[in-house]
């Protein structure tokens, strides 16, 4: 149950964005930056950082959204994404991924986390400056997402297709468009 009284019944950031919408469009520009604009990562790559930071954080909502969206647009679906989440360093990805991982995972921690060992064991992978540092960003914006929305007790739906039906719609249409929609801005 939530800590506070929102004016809507939907799940986790969702709900806050509904109780304080003048917040909504900024954090959702920040997202829609960071996992759909043109980048050399894929965006089921950047949707896996975000649900693995989340995962880390023990934050079922944006862990199952961001899942499924990482699922829906990732070679392997959500088998994949669970085996990440279980085991990063026995999981079937690119040895790139799983170096910007390590850094996600680290930033998770602190900052101060973020090694140069880290960084050069990413360089010596092939991942760029922008690759590194869109992965700090996404990390330390997740932890942030993830704080918010479990500081606020959101709820987190148990039904794996509600996460699903929400990720074909962030896939096809991305996050300003559902939020203007949701919004009456469409």
């Amino acid at each position: 149950m939530p800590h506070i009284t929102l004016v809507s019944d939907e799940p986790g950031i969702r709900g806050l964005f509904r109780f304080r919408p003048e917040t909504a469009w900024p954090l959702n520009e920040l997202v829609e930056t960071l996992l759909r604009s043109d980048n050399t990562l894929t965006r089921g790559e950047r949707e896996l950082i975000a649900a693995y930071v989340s995962a880390l954080n023990d934050c079922r909502y944006c862990f199952s959204s961001h899942a499924a969206y990482a699922a829906a647009q990732l070679e392997g679906g959500m088998a994949l994404v669970e085996q990440v989440r279980a085991d990063l360093g026995g999981a079937p990805i690119s040895p790139k991924l799983r170096a910007l991982l390590d850094i996600a995972a680290a930033v998770q921690q602190s900052g101060q986390r973020v090694t140069e060992r880290l960084v050069a064991a990413a360089r010596e992978a092939d991942a760029t400056d922008v690759e590194i540092h869109d992965t700090v960003l996404i990390a330390a914006a997740f932890c942030m997402y993830n704080r918010y929305v479990d500081g606020l007790g959101t709820i987190a739906p148990d039904d794996p297709e509600s996460y699903a039906a929400r990720a074909r719609r962030i896939v096809s249409d991305g996050y300003l468009a559902l939020l203007a929609e949701s919004q009456g801005k469409s």
